[in-house]
């Protein structure tokens, strides 16, 4: 039996899955029906309908799928009867398959915004170490991959990177001259239009999705992008074209062979970091708690009175400084010494 849709277009999310169930991309789609690749995503989102000729089209292709969908159903052999169901995926095979799936990609788009390999490496993994730190977090996000890539793009963005000693020299730039004058227009722009750029002619968001990820309206992410792009061609003439932007971005990307390390080794890096900092932040704790007790227990219990500061003594008479013997001192000490030592004239006091 034939489905067709003269009448109303089925809803977006069936048009999204008779073209995965065909693993069509939206760019082959785009090319059957001379659309841009972002016509056909806003099409399957909702955000827009089809009208006149492109409605047409776009009906005749869900129909062919369609079609081939059931002949595939009603050709098929019935599925044997499983035993049972397979295991659930744990959260480490659930974050490593996102891993092996983004961040070759992310690798790439950081080192367009940073030009340096090693800081797109080490934006990426720190981005992915952090998503599974806080994976109960990030497993619920309705786009993990995007919370990934605007994290690193933060962590590749940050200015404090410029102090580090293995920054400050610059990086071998690529051999080819068409690349190294693209990778230096973009090098010359604001940070904020160097995202921008990447987010929409690199990684090919749309406008809305460009403002929420740069958390900017859509107009200032649309006035950002032309910005951007005219200071990209005054660099680059050639490059005025957005369709050449988006493909001279996607070479200078791939050219360069960066490469991420395995996800087993990227989470158990995360979890040492985890467990250091942990350990640091108990033992700071610990010495906190020792020098506060140590305070208390040293500490006095009751007042004492300051001591008072020296002053110096007033109204003593000076000490009389030793002076000659009269002539009576003198004869009194003679006599003193002629006489015994000891005697009862020593004890009687004599009269004359």
């Amino acid at each position: 039996m034939t489905q067709t849709y003269a009448g109303p277009l089925p809803p977006p999310d069936e048009r999204r899955r008779l073209r995965e169930h065909h693993a069509l991309t939206q760019a082959q789609v785009a090319r059957r029906l001379g659309v841009s690749r972002a016509t056909v995503r806003a099409w399957e989102r909702g955000r827009g309908t089809p009208s006149g000729p492109r409605r047409e089209a776009y009906a005749r292709l869900l129909t062919e799928l369609a079609d081939q969908t059931a002949d595939r159903t009603h050709t098929a052999s019935p599925p044997p009867p499983r035993a049972s169901e397979p295991p659930p995926l744990t959260p480490a095979q659930v974050f490593d398959a996102l891993y092996v799936f983004c961040a070759p990609a992310l690798v790439r788009q950081t080192y367009l915004l940073t030009g340096r390999r090693e800081l797109a490496r080490e934006a990426v993994e720190r981005a992915f170490q952090l998503a599974w730190q806080r994976w109960p977090e990030v497993s619920r996000d309705r786009d993990p991959g995007g919370w990934v890539r605007a994290t690193a793009y933060e962590y590749a963005l940050s200015p404090w990177h410029r102090f580090r000693p293995r920054h400050r020299n610059p990086e071998p730039p690529p051999a080819d001259p068409a690349d190294r004058a693209l990778l230096d227009a973009l090098l010359s722009l604001p940070p904020s239009y160097r995202r921008t750029l990447v987010l929409y002619d690199g990684v090919g968001l749309d406008l809305p999705e460009l403002a929420a990820e740069t958390e900017a309206s859509t107009p200032a992410a649309a006035g950002r992008l032309t910005r951007a792009r005219e200071a990209v061609a005054a660099y680059v003439p050639e490059l005025a074209d957005p369709a050449a932007l988006h493909r001279r971005l996607t070479e200078l990307a791939s050219t360069e062979r960066l490469r991420a390390n395995a996800p087993t080794t990227v989470r158990t890096v995360g979890e040492r970091r985890n467990v250091f900092w942990t350990r640091a932040a108990l033992a700071f704790t610990v010495a906190i708690v020792g020098a506060t007790a140590l305070t208390l227990h040293s500490a006095p219990t009751h007042y004492e009175a300051p001591i008072a500061p020296a002053q110096a003594v007033r109204g003593v008479p000076a000490a009389p400084a030793m002076g000659p013997l009269s002539k009576a001192e003198q004869d009194l000490r003679a006599k003193l010494r002629r006489e015994q030592g000891n005697g009862p004239e020593r004890l009687t006091p004599d009269a004359g």
